[in-house]
């Protein structure tokens, strides 16, 4: 048991910092481009101000702020206290137990909401029905959601702060029974997995369909191009899914067995390392997920990395919506 334990220990260290590194320059690169689209999306608007188009590179931008938060903080910690056993005292106990609780469930929640609202905006525009795509919203209706949305999880998440304490063992715990199976069911289960996995995969599936749908359109470019937008968020939302899957299985397991924790033993304890590396992946992996779906995505990190012109109109290619065609043929 104990060679376990101590497995468990270098893999935090090992794959969480290599995750910590890759998550660190990928979420940097993916906020250098998506405000880069979004600031073009301003000016192209200009341009076309009857055609009403999607605003996920703002969803996915403020998702992406989000992430780096997560991945500098609340992650880089969790490599600290699973990795090297590092014990929180009550002297740095605001620091990193209440406070980084706060800004993980806070910022984590802001983040999966986005991936879902840009999912769901991708399902409003590509519909088929003109009543569904007036109810996608402008920019200006898009950084109210947003601000919203940061309001609503910040507020929400300020009771963490309150009933996180140290333990005998010097490990963040709550203490309150009813604030714990609030925390397990409505946190953990129900916000950080059941909600995601059942709304990313009724929508992403919907998408799918209404995009497949049009295959026979003749703009075939821009069908092109809102395929692999799609494509680009329904790998997020499998990533989400799967990565969530486990993470949900143990709460779970906490909440059938809740003596079980003071005598965890080795195995559920590595489970735990897993499920936790598992529940940074999705901040982590989301910039090599559009790396690999989005053309453009890669030609827009090409140009910073070789130092480049940017470029200086909005490529067709990463948000133009399918709506025009809807326009064109009505």
């Amino acid at each position: 048991m104990y060679k376990i334990d101590i497995f468990a220990h270098q893999l935090m260290i090992i794959i969480g910092i290599i995750m910590f590194i890759f998550g660190l320059i990928g979420n940097i690169l993916n906020i250098y481009v998506f405000s880069t689209w979004s600031h073009l999306k301003k000016k192209s608007k200009r341009k076309c101000n009857n055609i009403r188009s999607s605003n996920s590179s703002l969803y996915l931008l403020t998702s992406s702020i989000s992430n780096l938060i997560i991945i500098i903080y609340p992650f880089l910690t969790r490599i600290i206290f699973d990795g090297f056993q590092y014990s929180i005292k009550d002297s740095n106990a605001f620091i990193l137990c209440k406070f980084r609780y706060y800004i993980l469930h806070t910022f984590d929640l802001i983040s999966l909401t986005c991936i879902c609202m840009a999912t769901f905006d991708r399902y409003l525009i590509s519909s088929r029905k003109v009543r569904l795509r007036h109810m996608s919203t402008v920019r200006k209706q898009t950084k109210q959601v947003i601000l919203f949305v940061f309001i609503l999880n910040s507020i929400h998440s300020i009771p963490i702060g309150f009933y996180f304490h140290v333990s005998n063992q010097n490990q963040c715990i709550i203490e309150s029974k009813k604030f714990l199976y609030y925390y397990l069911w409505t946190f953990q289960i129900c916000l950080h997995s059941i909600i995601p996995i059942l709304f990313l995969t009724i929508f992403g599936t919907l998408t799918y369909r209404q995009l497949k749908k049009l295959k026979h359109t003749k703009r075939k470019g821009t069908l092109t191009s809102d395929k692999r937008l799609s494509r680009m968020l329904l790998l997020m939302s499998v990533a989400i899914v799967l990565s969530s899957i486990p993470y949900c299985i143990e709460h779970i397991y906490y909440i059938m067995i809740p003596n079980d924790r003071s005598k965890q033993t080795s195995f559920i304890y590595l489970y735990h390392v897993i499920t936790s590396l598992l529940f940074y992946v999705n901040p982590v992996t989301s910039f090599y997920i559009f790396f690999i779906s989005t053309p453009n995505f890669r030609r827009q990190v090409r140009k910073l990395i070789f130092w480049k012109r940017p470029i200086y109109h909005f490529d067709n290619e990463s948000f133009t919506m399918i709506t025009i065609l809807h326009n064109l043929h009505e």
